[in-house]
């Protein structure tokens, strides 16, 4: 699985929705924001969480009528994980040193 159907603005959203108990679009583009020193538009954000949502990367559920929040799936969760154990491979702590 590994996440190489998803461009990498897409596996950055899905890092920080698996670090968040169901956030908020708002609070995701938030925390991408501060992270990617970056504006994020409403036009990039919400096609690309639906992108995951269509995937299955993501659960989208309502907290009311204008808001929705976001969940990592359990396929998700496993491809972040073999993602995180392919890139172990390559990348070694004292590589980065």
């Amino acid at each position: 699985m590994f996440l190489f159907d998803l461009s990498g603005f897409q596996c950055d959203l899905l890092i920080v929705i698996a670090g968040h108990d169901q956030p908020s679009g708002q609070q995701l583009k938030t925390a991408l924001e501060d992270a990617r020193t970056e504006e994020i538009t409403h036009g990039r954000l919400y096609p690309n969480l639906d992108g995951l949502v269509d995937r299955g990367y993501v659960e989208k559920g309502e907290i009311n009528r204008r808001t929705n929040y976001y969940e990592i799936t359990d396929k998700g969760r496993d491809a972040l994980r073999e993602r995180r154990e392919w890139e172990a491979q390559y990348v070694r702590e004292t590589a980065l040193a």
